[in-house]
């Protein structure tokens, strides 16, 4: 063991004596890191944002949406069938972190105010306590004291903007009822919501009591209940088995995995069914982007692995042909093959572990200075930023990925020269033969 620690130590030695020989290699390793962990977490933090305003925006990692072709807004859930999903949602075992009902308006939703009318894509009925865990990760233009009531409303910054209206105001909600009429409330803009994607344009939030009396609806229903997972990979098993509990009490619809076989199934009937989504089901055509884009990011990863195999095989290749008398003369001091070649995987892993450290000191760079840059000339890319600006997100998984193949490639780089270097004999090493 002694003389394992001490062959250890003479390799961080003779790493830092011939530290100018290895300044390229150790460039090439610290560049080539830094390129594959931006490309990485960059990659990851666009999903997390992608993911993240989904999960606010439909208010869930599993969705319970009740459709009624009864009703003019189609999507509602009676009391009835709110009670019916919590029951399954307890003897399924899923067990949520929060529990979200909302009741949903979409497409004819009209706000006023000043003479100027908007039309809401998206007004949305919110238990605000329950909600508070989404509200208080949203970015507010204005500082909010999130004490919301019955008569408070939240307004995108879009809309905001556009009418003209600021915290206190009062402004008008017009919708149309289960029945077809027209109906309005008055209501006191308690905060205006900064949210640049997709989901944030001309979005307004109300209570869930608020729009559920506006639409004419009982008190205690909503349009959808929503679960919250604080292991957001088990969704679509959560779902699975809240499917399987809430078919035996409700007509349930069939579970589906993209936007086209929801529209086909949520549609061509009759009555009342209640669907369960999670969200890849909504960001189907989303989902199939960032596929595209993930292997654009894997070919460039791949690209950067070759170049580093290359440069760090030709680069050690180099270095070890010139050390070539330097260990002659270690073996004819008494080094054992086994002895040279613990020495030199000492320097490599010193080396790596180095160039871990600083390349992603050197990603962190780079990574902060690209949350500066506009992507305005991207259309709808907005959708994969936070609050404005591209993020990246070191996740320890992908840092261990990353970590292991430059490992992976430096040992495939150098075992075998190094094991050749080792086992030259003594006049060829010596007198400095080519490996």
């Amino acid at each position: 063991m002694d003389r394992i620690i001490a062959l250890i130590r003479l390799g961080v030695k003779y790493l830092y004596l011939y530290r100018r020989r290895y300044a390229f290699l150790l460039a090439a390793l610290v560049f080539s890191f830094a390129i594959i962990t931006l490309i990485s977490s960059a990659k990851d933090g666009m999903y997390n944002n992608v993911y993240y305003s989904a999960q606010s925006h439909y208010a869930g990692d599993v969705v319970a949406v009740g459709y009624n072709t009864a009703f003019h807004t189609q999507r509602h859930l009676s009391e009835h069938e709110v009670s019916s999903i919590l029951h399954a949602a307890g003897v399924s075992g899923i067990s949520p972190q929060h529990t979200v009902k909302r009741t949903i308006y979409n497409g004819d939703g009209i706000v006023f105010y000043n003479g100027i009318a908007i039309r809401l894509t998206n007004l949305l009925g919110s238990d605000w306590d329950s909600e508070m865990h989404i509200f208080s990760n949203m970015s507010f233009r204005e500082p909010s004291s999130f004490s919301f009531n019955d008569d408070s409303i939240i307004l995108s910054t879009q809309i905001a903007g556009r009418l003209g209206a600021r915290i206190g105001d009062l402004v008008t909600v017009e919708v149309n009822t289960r029945w077809f009429q027209k109906n309005t409330g008055l209501f006191v803009v308690d905060a205006i919501v900064d949210d640049t994607s997709i989901f944030g344009y001309y979005k307004a939030y109300i209570s869930r009591a608020s729009l559920n009396r506006l639409l004419l609806y009982n008190e205690g229903d909503s349009s959808s209940v929503g679960f919250f997972f604080e292991n957001t990979g088990a969704a679509e098993k959560n779902r699975r088995l809240l499917h399987e509990a809430l078919s035996r009490n409700l007509d349930t619809g069939p579970l589906v995995y993209d936007r086209e076989q929801r529209s086909a199934a949520t549609g061509g009937w009759e009555g009342s069914k209640v669907f369960l989504f999670t969200l890849p089901v909504y960001l189907s055509e989303i989902s199939e982007l960032l596929g595209a884009m993930n292997i654009i990011s894997y070919c460039l990863y791949a690209m950067m692995l070759v170049i580093i195999l290359f440069s760090v095989a030709v680069t050690y290749r180099l270095i070890l042909h010139e050390r070539s008398r330097e260990m002659g003369v270690m073996g004819a001091m008494g080094f054992s093959g086994r002895d040279v070649r613990l020495v030199l995987w000492t320097e490599m892993i010193v080396l790596g572990l180095i160039s871990l450290l600083l390349g992603f000191l050197l990603a962190w760079v780079f990574g902060w200075g690209i949350s500066f840059l506009s992507f305005s000339w991207f259309p709808s890319f907005e959708i994969f930023m936070k609050n404005g600006r591209l993020t990246v997100l070191y996740l320890p998984g992908t840092m261990l990925l990353n970590g292991a193949s430059i490992f992976i490639l430096l040992f495939m780089a150098t075992f075998v020269l190094s094991f050749r270097a080792s086992r030259r004999d003594l006049p060829g090493l010596l007198s400095g033969e080519l490996l």
